[in-house]
């Protein structure tokens, strides 16, 4: 029907368009000729003076000898063609029906041009079209229907916790006698929290594949619009569409969007966006119960989120959606493998342990990659080596093998990364070293990784002493070969990542015997919800930079006696660098023992080695947050 109106809309449109067009045409030699009287005419047909007359009905347009056109009304008893022709006057005669329906058209057509662009903005303003310039306060909720791509729960995996959760909920709507029989009631919400990349959207996919009930999506910033009172009105209307369908299932992505806690922030908060959320709040508990409607929600901001939509009535359940564990990862590669042809020597396994910390959008990237890279080489298969190198390129970046670098960048370049590696080796908490390279990759001149050998949960004051002695070798490394005066910029990534350790221990993770076990992070950066009146003195904030101070100074301290005692193998692995540009981790060791590496032994990964660990380039340091573990730059 919208369609038929449209069609219409558009062919009066050229209606009109081509009457104008041919009333102009038409009427152009009338606008442009010169008025006189019909005695004049009379006068100049009778002297001689018209070349030639044009008749159209009671129009006369003449032309003058002079060239000028003249245009006159002719009385309709009057027929002059007799004295034109005697006068050897040029008679041309414009026929009458064209020129009568036209004239019709022209008259008759604008009225009803406008009459139907009434009816059109009116059926708008009585809620025919959800997108036009009256439809504001219509949800935007899609009724998702994945005839071709239906992703299931079979697709999703690593996340086995959150996943069992949430067939729950499916088989709640499959089978509620199942539940109901013993007092159970369907929950109403689930939210699922998690870092960008673990799979939260994917689960609401695959419970619109698994459930067999309709599933509206929509997005959190869908609700909030300029004007105030829209989002609350396109949440009362997806919830009366949800109404018509239900059970059904209505999904929406990035809820802190609309969810941030309400008088927050410059000025008391957002009218519009907490008139939104209010009404959210209403509709998922509220006087009027809304059995039957399922709300999943999606978000990588929980603590943003307002304490009312977070209770027991509303999201009955927070699932976590962490990063994968090793296991999970194995499963999240073999999910993602099956459309990739895969060679004899690649082993899942062995590439989920080599990236500890992957998310899932991670290793899918990853396996893409090595597909990528496989193709461009012209390979049938992608082998375990295209994998390697797909994974040196998302954890370190791109070689930039075109970047030109003097001997003397060069050099500096190999003794910075062996002062990492030699540390790195002689400390028994710091993670094993894998491979360390002199080719350029992303913002790093070179760079060392370590592999943890299982996946990090927590750090001990111990482990972080020895990672920020790991991360000050490159500039100890520096200083110990070209003196104080000879230290380069190099080592600002390795500042930077050291200063974040530290602070994270001082700070957050209650390290410091000085400071003591109180959490001055929040307070330190600025304005939080949790530190409400909290504030630091002069003197705390003297300590806790002192104290950051000391644990970095120390940790240079360390790397540089080890460096000291170590020279020889310091000297031989700087070498090997410049000769070899990149080594694993068997490789380092061979060579710091002084043996010879064949040519082509250099640069490849042993058998049964361990793929590298996730990296960050040591000019892009990031802070550790809360109890995490960072990763080194090193």
């Amino acid at each position: 029907m919208g369609n038929a109106r449209n069609i219409a809309f558009w062919v009066v449109l050229f209606l009109l368009i081509l009457a104008l067009f041919n009333l102009f045409s038409g009427g152009q030699g009338t606008m442009n000729a010169r008025s006189v009287s019909y005695s004049d005419f009379i006068g100049r047909v009778d002297s001689g003076e018209v070349a030639s007359v044009t008749l159209d009905g009671e129009q006369v347009v003449f032309r003058g000898n002079d060239g000028v056109q003249y245009s006159t009304v002719k009385p309709q008893t009057d027929d002059i063609t007799a004295r034109l022709i005697d006068n050897k006057v040029e008679v041309k005669v414009e026929r009458q029906e064209q020129s009568g329906i036209m004239s019709v058209i022209g008259v008759w057509l604008p009225f009803l041009v406008l009459i139907g662009i009434w009816i059109f903005f009116m059926n708008r303003m009585q809620g025919g079209g959800k997108g036009g310039a009256m439809g504001f306060g219509k949800s935007r909720a899609k009724l998702l229907t994945e005839k071709h791509g239906r992703v299931t729960f079979d697709d999703v995996a690593g996340i086995d916790e959150a996943k069992e959760e949430l067939e729950e909920i499916v088989e709640f709507l499959r089978n509620p006698q199942k539940f109901s029989r013993l007092g159970g009631k369907i929950p109403k919400g689930a939210l699922l929290v998690g870092p960008p990349g673990t799979g939260k959207t994917l689960l609401a996919r695959a419970i619109a594949g698994e459930a067999g009930v309709p599933f509206f999506t929509i997005s959190g910033s869908d609700f909030v619009e300029m004007f105030v009172g829209v989002g609350a009105s396109r949440v009362r209307d997806m919830f009366e569409q949800a109404k018509k369908n239900a059970p059904c299932i209505v999904f929406i992505d990035e809820i802190d969007a609309v969810g941030r806690s309400r008088g927050v922030g410059i000025g008391g908060g957002n009218d519009e966006r907490e008139q939104t959320l209010n009404q959210l709040l209403v509709e998922m508990d509220g006087f009027e119960a809304n059995e039957g409607i399922i709300i999943v929600a999606a978000t990588n901001r929980r603590d943003v989120l307002d304490p009312a939509l977070l209770r027991p009535g509303r999201f009955d359940r927070q699932i976590h959606v962490p990063n994968p564990d090793i296991k999970g990862r194995e499963k999240i590669l073999t999910v993602h493998a099956r459309k990739v042809p895969q060679g004899p020597d690649v082993d899942l396994r062995l590439i989920a342990r080599g990236t500890p910390g992957f998310s899932g959008a991670d290793l899918a990237n990853l396996v893409n990659e090595a597909a990528l890279l496989a193709a461009r080489i012209g390979r049938r298969f992608v082998t375990m080596e295209d994998f390697e190198n797909a994974k040196d390129k998302v954890m370190l970046g791109v070689e930039r093998r075109s970047m030109v670098l003097t001997p003397e960048q060069k050099e500096k370049t190999a003794y910075h990364e062996a002062g990492h590696a030699i540390v790195g080796m002689a400390l028994p908490k710091c993670d094993p070293v894998y491979k360390a390279t002199i080719i350029p990759r992303g913002g790093a001149l070179g760079m060392v990784v370590s592999l943890p050998e299982m996946d990090r949960l927590n750090m001990h004051k111990d482990e972080a002493k020895q990672r920020i002695a790991m991360t000050m070798a490159g500039k100890a490394a520096e200083i110990i070969k070209y003196g104080e005066e000879g230290v380069s910029n190099g080592p600002a990534g390795d500042i930077q990542q050291a200063s974040a350790l530290a602070r994270a221990m001082v700070m957050r993770w209650g390290m410091s015997d000085k400071v003591g076990s109180v959490d001055y992070a929040e307070a330190h950066e600025g304005y939080s919800g949790n530190t409400a009146g909290f504030s630091v003195s002069a003197h705390t904030k003297e300590l806790i930079e002192q104290e950051v101070k000391d644990l970095i100074e120390e940790g240079y301290v360390l790397a540089r006696k080890l460096l000291i005692e170590k020279s020889e193998e310091f000297e031989r692995l700087a070498k090997g660098l410049l000769e070899y540009e990149t080594l694993t981790g068997e490789e380092i060791r061979r060579v710091t023992r002084g043996e010879t590496l064949g040519g082509d032994d250099a640069g490849s990964t042993p058998t049964g080695s361990i793929p590298s660990v996730t990296a960050i380039p040591r000019t892009k340091p990031a802070a550790p947050k809360g109890d995490a573990a960072p990763e080194p730059t090193v």
